[in-house]
């Protein structure tokens, strides 16, 4: 059986099922593929919503053309059913029977057709009695579509506005009747009262010839037990996925035209990294690692083999980089920001309780020795992870996502990222002061600034530029003045306990040139309680 009729099949199946069944709105292809990556077993593919991503009325100003063509897209990206709201079958018998052949040929599992005049006019737009179809040019075209179909699991929905148009449950009741007897696989029934009164009646009046589909759009608050206890097959949740997208993206713009910037958004909303999944880059990407060679990605080297002494009990059973932020580990945060970036290749450097790092994705080095050996002496453990381009970092870190992507595009061959900004009140580990050739000028975007030297101290007639935040990129000749530099202080005495900051001291005595990244605060090293608690600025679930 081929994919297109299985998915025929699974409507069907879903019509007839004996458990009351649902189905979401979507309108393209990524919002389908949201609706089956939630769980729904089968897709709407409303109308209404369809008209509006288009940015035209829902009154047929869209193209059936242009319909199919999008459901073709969604069809494409979902493995699931999908239920065309068909509208009035974009006209007559005839366009119905080309409709249902066109629909099958691109795994379609259904339409569902309404009793109205073509062009249509949205149920909840028209208040007064509005015209239908005469019933026995419906039951001809229902007719029409039954004889088109090559899959005979292919469902035709037929859509009763009797009640929402003013015309009565009588009329409501002979309508159904006849489009069952005319081929219809199931009746949908509409209303637009705020209650579920007129749909249960119309439920308790129905025979059950047909199984019977409902969209509680205005009734939405009647609980689905309701539904169950009344004998219904189907529930369609007709255009929540459009309108919840255009209340997030009237947000999104409204705030980036109101700031001007891109800061208080981008961590708020989804990542591009979710879009590339969305629509199945992984699958590229694994061709890539197969076809291509991918030794010049860059690569991430996160230090992480120390304790945390100021966090007590709280490091007692794992390191620092694993404390819990909001329900995810610090060092997992970390780990997401460099994958949304694409930098893959990521090696955590472990110490204390390595044991507890229970991360997918990343490849771990152990410093033995943690206990008696400083920064570099970690960084020396990942030698053969080095490559001509890697990103070193602390791997206590909290940071908005910018930082890291304005890193990555940095050309510097050694670049370090400074904070201009120094809140001495919130500083509370040991801090990295820098002095650079010149301070920072926010008027400018990555100035030419060099590194002059990094220490610990300050005096108050010599005020730094800013703060190390414990974040570098190295690039193809920076990795050799890094690993030459490491080769000349291993030969010296007591290299095992030196740090970075030393190692960037070491680079510049040398005349190799560190140059500085300012920016100004959205980040966090985590130190102790206090730090945790500040840390809910920088997480965004």
């Amino acid at each position: 059986m081929t994919l297109k009729n299985n998915k025929s099949r699974q409507l069907r199946d879903l019509l007839e099922s004996p458990e009351l069944e649902f189905l979401l709105e979507a309108h393209n292809g990524i919002s389908a593929k949201l609706v089956q990556q939630a769980g729904f077993k089968g897709i709407w593919a409303s109308g209404l919503a369809m008209s509006a991503q288009f940015c035209v009325r829902d009154s047929n100003e869209a193209s059936w053309t242009q319909v199919v063509d999008m459901l073709e897209f969604m069809s494409d990206a979902t493995d699931i059913p999908i239920l065309l709201d068909g509208d009035t079958g974009y006209g007559n018998f005839n366009n119905m029977r080309r409709l249902v052949r066109k629909l099958e040929q691109r795994g379609i599992a259904g339409v569902c057709v309404e009793d109205k005049e073509f062009p249509k006019t949205n149920s909840f737009i028209d208040g007064g009695k509005q015209a239908l179809a005469d019933i026995n040019e419906f039951c001809g075209k229902i007719r029409a579509g039954k004889d088109s179909q090559q899959d005979p699991d292919f469902c035709i929905v037929a859509r009763v506005e009797a009640l929402i148009a003013g015309w009565g449950m009588d009329e409501a009741l002979k309508r159904a009747s006849a489009y069952c007897e005319a081929g219809a696989d199931a009746i949908l029934i509409h209303s637009r009262q705020s209650r579920a009164d007129e749909i249960l009646a119309f439920a308790g009046a129905w025979d059950g010839s047909c199984p019977l589909v409902i969209v509680p759009t205005k009734y939405y608050s009647t609980p689905v037990d309701v539904f169950r206890k009344a004998g219904v097959s189907l529930v369609i949740w007709a255009n929540q996925m459009i309108r919840s997208s255009v209340r997030a993206m009237e947000n999104t713009s409204r705030e980036i035209f109101e700031q001007q910037s891109l800061v208080d958004v981008e961590d708020l909303i989804t990542d591009v990294d979710s879009i590339f999944r969305l629509q199945g880059a992984d699958e590229l990407l694994r061709a890539q690692e197969r076809y291509l060679n991918s030794a010049g990605e860059c690569r991430a080297l996160v230090l992480a083999a120390s304790r945390g002494n100021n966090l007590y009990e709280l490091t007692e059973d794992r390191p620092k980089a694993m404390l819990n932020i909001r329900g995810k580990p610090l060092l997992q945060r970390l780990v997401d920001e460099f994958k949304k970036r694409s930098v893959n290749d990521i090696t955590v450097i472990a110490g204390y309780k390595s044991e507890a790092l229970d991360l997918n994705g990343v490849d771990i080095r152990l410093n033995t020795r943690y206990e008696s050996t400083g920064e570099l002496y970690s960084l020396a453990c990942a030698r053969d992870k080095f490559s001509d381009d890697m990103v070193i970092m602390y791997g206590d870190l909290l940071f908005r996502s910018y930082i890291l992507q304005d890193l990555l595009e940095h050309d510097g061959e050694i670049v370090i990222v400074v904070d201009s900004l120094i809140n001495e009140k919130e500083i509370t580990g040991a801090p990295d002061f820098v002095w650079c050739d010149r301070p920072d000028d926010r008027s400018m975007f990555m100035q030419d600034v060099k590194l002059q030297r990094v220490r610990e101290e300050k005096l108050p007639d010599d005020p730094p530029s800013g703060r190390w935040t414990g974040m570098m990129r190295v690039r193809s000749q920076g990795r050799l003045w890094l690993e030459q530099a490491l080769d000349e202080l291993e030969s010296g005495d007591g290299f095992d306990r030196l740090t970075l900051p030393d190692l960037l001291n070491h680079l510049t005595l040398s005349g190799r040139p560190v140059t500085v990244h300012y920016i100004n605060g959205h980040w966090l090293d985590v130190n102790n309680v206090n730090d945790i608690d500040r840390a809910g600025d920088f997480t965004s679930d």
